[in-house]
């Protein structure tokens, strides 16, 4: 599977900081200080309702991680998957009355779209659940025959219990876990399993559902958490730098899939970092494809509302929190984005030199966004006050926002 065409990321001058980010498993700040190449794995869409808001603000907050670390002149390595295989989309394609692999093309081509327009940078790996079937078999087939999985009527289980570190993820009490699996695709009260969390890693195939060879396993498709376990330990091994997601996937996802690869692997931990960005909500409740309460990137688009403008929207809001989607909010956005735009269009300006800087520590900082959009508040405002004499500053603070926050003016 392709991604989608990579924007150009200006180079600055200096270098940018280490990145200090919150770390999900540990509840603190750690600092990022990878080696030469950063690696990122980010849990992608599945396509049947793309892209939302509460989508582009989670892939904005790992655009950030990237722009960051190419800042401190490291290279990144980024994978996403696609779950184009799923409950959820299989449901959807039956209500709509469609065939499910053309809705989640359609799904995915409309994401893509709207991840360019956004200028996200894409990931060196864009892999969907269906490739990675020949990958996630074999890893099944070593948890069953190493007892870390089992058998219920045709079905495989991770056992939880088999992993020491299970729980170390999320840090959630067992009945919290318990709630939250049944309410986000498990099955905890099915009877006959070990444990009431452990999670499918292969479901026989189902009359009228897709199904593919699963060798030793018998025909089936794969669970949700093992898919990206699979795509990850391919492209990236264990301890990678940042799983990253949005909070909705602190469990079961994240906590199911580090337990997979920890088992599989005998090493710990699978991610350096957990970080996950916040919820955005419209009319007081979470946006959700159950509820309906979405508003789309390519709605916006179509009514011709300039990406740019979206951006700063979702940049307006720290990565972390959870945040209300508005008509104002995107008024204002609009707003800014004139403003700083009517500020780089002059022909001379106030030095932008420690622009450049503040940009990189309020970055460097958690990803403190708000902080850094302020900083070019007072530049664009300054400019329009007094202007300045250095003609090298209207270019330099154009080039930082659109390297840093990765909007073109």
């Amino acid at each position: 599977m392709h991604a989608w065409p990579a924007s150009e990321v200006p180079a600055l001058p200096g270098k940018g900081r280490d990145l200090r980010i919150h770390d999900t498993a540990t509840g603190g700040r750690v600092t990022l200080a990878p080696g030469p190449v950063a690696r990122i794995y980010v849990c992608g869409i599945t396509p049947y309702d793309a892209t939302h808001m509460g989508h582009a603000a989670t892939y904005n907050a790992f655009d950030l991680v990237q722009r960051v670390w190419l800042d401190t002149k490291r290279q990144v390595h980024y994978v996403q998957n696609v779950t184009d295989v799923d409950d959820p989309l299989l449901e959807r394609a039956i209500r709509d009355g469609v065939d499910w692999v053309g809705l989640a093309e359609r799904e995915t081509a409309l994401f893509r779209e709207d991840m360019t327009a956004l200028r996200m940078l894409p990931p060196q790996h864009y892999i969907g659940a269906v490739e990675a079937i020949p990958g996630i078999v074999p890893l099944v087939e070593r948890l069953r025959d190493s007892g870390a999985a089992y058998e219920l009527e045709g079905d495989v289980y991770f056992s939880v219990d088999a992993d020491p570190h299970f729980g170390q993820v999320s840090n959630y009490t067992t009945e919290l876990m318990r709630h939250l699996s049944a309410e986000r695709g498990g099955d905890p009260d099915r009877p006959g399993k070990k444990n009431p969390l452990d999670p499918m890693l292969w479901m026989a195939a189902r009359e009228g559902e897709p199904s593919w060879d699963g060798a030793s396993l018998g025909a089936g498709r794969p669970g949700w958490h093992i898919e990206c376990v699979a795509i990850a330990l391919d492209h990236l091994g264990m301890g990678f730098d940042v799983q990253g997601g949005g909070s909705d996937l602190i469990f079961p996802h994240h906590e199911m899939g580090a337990s997979h690869a920890q088992t599989l692997t005998g090493e710990f931990p699978m991610a350096k970092a957990y970080v996950h960005a916040g919820m955005v909500a419209l009319d007081g409740e979470k946006m959700s494809k159950s509820r309906g309460n979405l508003v789309f990137v390519s709605k916006l688009r179509r009514d011709g509302v300039d990406p740019a403008a979206i951006r700063l929207a979702l940049l307006s809001h720290r990565y972390r929190d959870d945040w209300e989607w508005t008509d104002q909010v995107l008024q204002d956005a609009v707003e800014r984005l004139g403003r700083w735009r009517a500020a780089v269009s002059r022909p001379d300006g106030p030095s932008a030199d420690a622009l450049v800087e503040e940009l990189r520590e309020a970055l460097s900082d958690d990803l403190d966004t708000p902080t850094a959009l302020a900083a070019v508040d007072r530049w664009a405002a300054l400019q329009a006050a007094e202007g300045g004499t250095d003609d090298s500053a209207p270019g330099l603070a154009s080039r930082a926002v659109d390297a840093l926050l990765g909007v073109a003016l």
